[in-house]
C-alpha cells in the first residue's frame, strides 16, 4: 500500500514509530495509502533540522528568499493541475473547486515575493544630536503549523510562504486524513532553491500536535481547525511560551433584507452554503430572512438546488463531491434529524443519496432547512456539511441580534440594495470579515484573515500584513556615528547581494 511519508531536511523520511492512519478515497470508500503517524521523538527530528537550517536561512538577503519564492510561485502555476488532483483524491471536492483553492494559496505565495518592501523598518535621523534611530523586523527562528484536512493545500500555503520570506524555518503538521498536498508543495519548494530543512513536514495526530505545541525550539505556532483544538492549541502553545494564532470554527450568517437583490440571494446563498459540501469555515450555515425575504428566496433556493449535480469530485459534470469521511458524513445527516425532530420544515432532504458507481462513497445530498430557530441544535452547532438553514426574522435589528449573539464570529454578510443599511452592518456586526452582496467575504492576500470571539484565540489574524507581523518582532537601534569612513574605490555597477 502506498504510505506517505515525512518530508525533513529536504528529502522523503520514513516514518519509524510504527503507527499509520489511513488516507481514503471519499468517493469510493476505498483506503487508497497510509500515512505515518509522528513520534514525538520524529518530531524533534524535523524541529532540529529547522534548527540547523535556520541561521543559513536567517542570513540570506532579502533579494534571495524573493528570488526562491518567485521561482515556486512559477512552479506552484505549472503543476496546479496536478495538485487539484491530488486533493480530489484524498478529500473529494471538485476538481475546479480543487484548483480554486491552489490558486487561492498562489495569491499569498505572489504576495510573500513582495517581502523587501514589507518588511522595510523605519529610520529617523538626528534623533539626538550625532544620535540616529532606526526601527527593524526580525524572524522568530523556527516557528510551526498545524492545517486543517477542509483545505489541504491552500491553508498550509498561507502559513509558510510569509514565514519563510520572513527568514524563518518552518515544521507543517498537515491533517492526516489529507496529507499529499502538503507533502508535494513543500517538495516543489525544494525544486525552487529552498535550502534543505527550511520547510519540513511531519504527519502526526494529537502526539505531534502536543509535541509541537511544547518544544522548546518552536518559537510560534499558527493553526486552523475547529474551536474545541484552537482553544487547546493557544492555551497549551501559549503556557510554553509560544506565540499562537489559533483560528477555530464558524457560523456564518448570510442577512437578506426584503430589498436585495432576490436572484443573486438565491445564487449566493446555493453557492456559498453548499460549495465544497459546505466543508467551509466561510461557508454560509444561515441565511437570516428578514421580513417578506423567505417568501421570495426560498422558491428561487429551491429551483438552484434542484439543478445541482452530485458525485466524484473528478466528474467534470459535478457541482459537489462526498464528506471527507463516512463518520463526517454519519454526523453532518444527524443534524438534519435533529431539525426535523424539534420542528424545522425539511423543504430540501439529502439524507439517503447514493450516487451510482459510487455507492460506498462517502455521500450526502445537500439539506435546506426552513423555520429553524436559535434553540435548534443545527442552529448551535458549526455543522461543516451541505446543510443550510434559514432563520426567520422580522426586522434589521433581530438579524444583527442574530449574528452579534452567535458564539463565533468568522464572517458574516448583508444581501441589500441600501447603501446606508450596508454601512451600518459593516460598522455593527461582530466578525471578521463581513460581505456585502459577497457571501464568501474571504479577503485577498494583501489583506488578513481571520474572526471574532471563538472563530480565533490570539492576537493576529492569518497572511497579508499581520502574518508578517507574526512571523517577525520588531527592534530599535539607537546608534552614534561621529566618525564617518569610506569603504575605498569600487566604479563597478551597485548589485544587491
Amino acid at each position: 500500500m502506498r504510505t506517505i511519508d515525512h518530508w525533513v531536511g529536504g528529502k522523503p523520511v520514513e516514518g519509524t514509530s510504527g503507527r499509520f492512519g489511513p488516507v481514503t478515497d471519499p468517493a469510493t470508500g476505498e483506503q487508497t495509502g497510509q500515512v505515518a503517524l509522528a513520534s514525538s521523538a520524529e518530531v524533534d527530528a524535523a524541529v532540529a533540522a529547522a534548527v540547523e537550517a535556520a541561521p543559513g536561512w536567517r542570513a540570506s538577503s532579502l533579494s534571495a528568499r524573493s528570488r526562491v519564492l518567485f521561482a515556486y510561485r512559477d512552479l506552484l502555476h505549472r503543476h496546479r493541475a496536478e495538485l487539484a488532483e491530488i486533493v480530489t483524491s484524498e478529500h473529494g471536492k471538485v476538481v475546479s473547486d480543487a484548483t480554486g483553492e491552489v490558486d487561492r494559496g498562489l495569491e499569498v505565495v505572489e504576495f510573500a515575493c513582495g517581502i523587501p518592501q514589507l518588511l522595510k523598518g523605519g529610520y529617523t535621523e538626528g534623533a539626538s544630536t550625532d544620535v540616529d534611530v532606526l526601527s527593524i523586523r526580525q524572524p522568530l527562528g523556527v516557528v510551526a503549523g498545524i492545517t486543517p484536512f477542509n483545505f489541504p493545500a491552500m491553508v498550509p500555503l498561507w502559513m509558510f510562504p510569509i514565514a519563510i520570506a520572513c527568514g524563518n524555518t518552518f515544521v507543517l503538521k498537515p491533517s492526516e486524513k489529507d496529507p499529499s498536498a502538503a507533502r508535494r508543495v513543500a517538495e516543489l519548494f525544494g525544486e525552487a532553491g529552498l535550502p534543505d530543512g527550511v520547510l519540513n513536514v511531519v504527519h502526526g495526530d494529537k502526539e505531534a500536535v502536543d509535541r509541537l505545541l511544547t518544544h522548546p525550539d518552536v518559537q510560534a505556532v499558527s493553526f486552523v481547525g475547529s474551536t474545541p483544538v484552537a482553544r487547546y492549541v493557544f492555551e497549551t502553545g501559549t503556557a510554553h511560551g509560544k506565540r499562537v494564532q489559533a483560528l477555530g470554527g464558524a457560523k456564518n450568517h448570510m442577512v437578506v433584507l426584503p430589498d436585495a437583490d432576490m436572484d443573486l440571494a438565491a445564487d449566493a446563498a446555493v453557492s456559498a452554503g453548499y460549495g465544497s459540501a459546505g466543508e467551509r469555515c466561510m461557508a454560509i450555515s444561515v441565511v437570516v430572512a428578514v421580513g417578506g425575504a423567505g417568501d421570495e428566496l426560498i422558491p428561487r433556493m429551491q429551483e438552484r438546488i434542484a439543478g445541482l449535480r452530485i458525485g466524484a469530485g473528478t466528474d467534470a459534470g459535478a457541482d459537489m463531491g462526498p464528506l471527507v469521511t463516512r463518520e463526517h458524513r454519519d454526523r453532518v445527516a444527524t443534524y438534519v434529524d435533529a431539525g426535523e425532530r424539534e420542528g424545522a420544515e425539511v423543504v430540501v432532504d439529502g439524507r439517503g443519496l447514493v450516487v451510482d458507481g459510487h455507492e460506498d462513497g462517502f455521500f450526502l445530498g445537500v439539506s435546506l432547512l426552513d423555520r429553524v430557530t436559535p434553540d435548534m441544535l443545527v442552529y448551535r452547532v458549526v455543522v461543516f456539511g451541505p446543510v443550510l438553514s434559514v432563520v426567520r426574522v422580522d426586522s434589521y435589528d433581530e438579524a444583527l441580534a442574530l449574528v452579534n449573539d452567535n458564539r463565533w464570529g468568522n464572517g458574516a454578510a448583508i444581501f441589500t440594495r441600501d447603501g446606508g443599511v450596508a454601512r451600518q452592518f459593516q460598522f455593527e456586526a461582530q466578525a471578521g470579515m463581513i460581505g456585502v452582496n459577497v457571501p464568501i467575504p474571504v479577503p485577498v492576500s494583501y489583506y488578513s484573515f481571520g474572526g471574532w470571539k471563538e472563530s480565533l484565540f490570539g492576537d493576529s489574524h492569518i497572511y497579508g500584513p499581520e502574518g508578517v507581523q507574526f512571523y517577525t518582532r520588531g527592534k530599535v537601534v539607537t546608534s552614534r556615528w561621529p566618525d564617518p569612513h569610506t569603504r575605498g574605490v569600487d566604479l563597478g555597477f551597485p548589485q544587491n547581494r
